[in-house]
């Protein structure tokens, strides 16, 4: 098995075998990372697709500084960004700013597991989606949320804080059929 750095360099050379490993190797995690943008499989595996021609056609700008993961997972988040940007679905929605989120402990979304959070967060309109992902999973700046969306700062932090209180609500309308599912069980 080749190397991390013998891969990508065998990648610049432009030897397929190493291209089709470098695939193989990576997309299920470029994969998740498109799934969480986007509400399906199918436009995440077009997102997966795009994201890979994008690093071939660049990997010789790659310069061995930094996670090659790393340097990838953001093309692939660029990539899905550009597609909502694109389908015109990352739009704001109007909810109004003094009503108030149902009070949720924040440590009950560390009890679920990632399948059942990812299945909350899609269910978020576009652009909070985006926002959350950037800023809670991918860990940036809202100055840098604000340029990679082309948002203000604020519009980022008030984006994150509705997409709270939407996943809140999800979450405790999920335990609530969740309740009634298993009396009506029990029964």
């Amino acid at each position: 098995m080749l190397t991390e750095k013998q891969l990508i360099k065998n990648c610049q050379q432009g030897i397929k075998s190493s291209q089709y490993e470098l695939v193989k190797r990576y997309a299920g995690k470029l994969l998740s990372v498109a799934r969480r943008y986007v509400p399906d499989q199918a436009t995440a595996k077009d997102i997966l697709q795009e994201s890979l021609i994008r690093i071939f056609a660049n990997i010789d700008n790659y310069q061995f500084t930094g996670s090659f993961e790393g340097w990838m997972r953001t093309i692939t988040v660029r990539c899905a960004l550009a597609h909502l940007r694109k389908a015109h679905r990352a739009h704001e929605v109007e909810m109004n700013p003094t009503t108030r989120g149902p009070k949720v402990d924040p440590s009950v979304f560390n009890t679920m597991g990632m399948e059942e959070l990812i299945g909350l967060i899609q269910q978020l309109p576009a652009g909070f989606r985006s926002v959350f992902n950037l800023r809670e999973i991918d860990g940036n700046t809202h100055a840098e949320i604000a340029d990679i969306l082309g948002i203000s700062e604020s519009t980022s932090r008030s984006q994150l804080t509705r997409a709270k209180k939407i996943l809140a609500k999800l979450w405790l309308e999920q335990q609530s059929i969740n309740s009634v599912t298993s009396h009506k069980v029990r029964s």
